[in-house]
């Protein structure tokens, strides 16, 4: 079965940090791009970081950048999101997604909350 599994998400106090998780199983992260979302109740999904499939080239959306780190082992299949300096602002269900070529997965989202 070919999946995408986020994981790492727990409530974190203002300030604190977090790792997520991005696994996949079934097929082979080397060549996929490597998208973080995240979406919060009522709001749009906005994409957070992402990385490339080529040369790792990284991307961040302002709000993030300076605090959040993407990264990928393949090794291990699997990209991660370092997340420091946490705010209540980046409370969201976060999901990955790998794209290339035709080819597209979701996974199904971790929770981050961060609250005092």
């Amino acid at each position: 079965q070919l999946q995408l599994v986020e994981s790492g998400g727990a409530l974190v106090q203002p300030g604190g940090s977090l790792r997520l998780s991005c696994a996949a199983s079934g097929f082979t992260l080397d060549y996929y791009a490597i998208g973080w979302f995240r979406q919060a109740p009522g709001k749009e999904r906005e994409g957070v970081s992402c990385i490339s499939g080529s040369n790792g080239t990284t991307y961040y959306a302002d709000s993030v950048k300076g605090r959040f780190t993407i990264s990928r082992d393949n090794a291990k299949n699997t990209v991660y999101m370092q997340m420091n300096s946490l705010q209540p602002e980046d409370t969201a269900v976060y999901l990955c997604n790998a794209v290339r070529l035709f080819y597209k997965f979701w996974g199904q989202g971790t929770q981050v909350t961060v609250s005092s």
